[in-house]
């Protein structure tokens, strides 16, 4: 049995919204009222930081449940800054937050799992990109 391929399609139901539909779902974006949309949503770009400080939480929430820890009190927090200059955020932190009473043992082993984001390897190591209209290939 395979993996299945992702098969994502976007349609625009007004104003600066733009909708992704997958698996039966639907995931909404809109821009900021600053970039002219009504911020109904986040926006396409957030969802990339969101993407990552869940992947990053399902890693740590797994990493605790199979081991039967408790994990109230657990935490992700994602946070980095836009460099004005280069118009792009250089770098992105993550700040784990451990359960009272997070066993020391596991420290370095949850931070290696933590690491095993599969967002984050697929940054590290990009795939290939390629657009076309209307199936064509367009050539610069």
């Amino acid at each position: 049995m395979g993996i299945p391929a992702k098969d994502i399609t976007v349609s625009f139901p007004g104003g600066k919204r733009v909708d992704a539909h997958y698996g039966g779902r639907t995931v909404q974006t809109d821009q900021s009222i600053k970039n002219g949309g009504e911020g109904s949503a986040p926006e396409p770009f957030d969802l990339f930081f969101v993407s990552m400080a869940t992947c990053v939480g399902i890693y740590v929430l797994e990493f605790c449940t199979a081991r039967d820890l408790d994990t109230e009190g657990l935490g992700v927090r994602l946070f980095s800054e836009l460099d004005p200059e280069q118009k792009r955020y250089p770098k992105i932190a993550f700040d784990i937050t451990l359960p009272t009473g997070f066993p020391e043992k596991y420290h370095k082993a949850i931070w290696r799992t933590a690491n095993l984001c599969t967002v984050k390897k697929h940054i590290l190591n990009p795939p290939e990109f390629s657009i076309t209209l209307d199936g064509d290939t367009a050539d610069g």
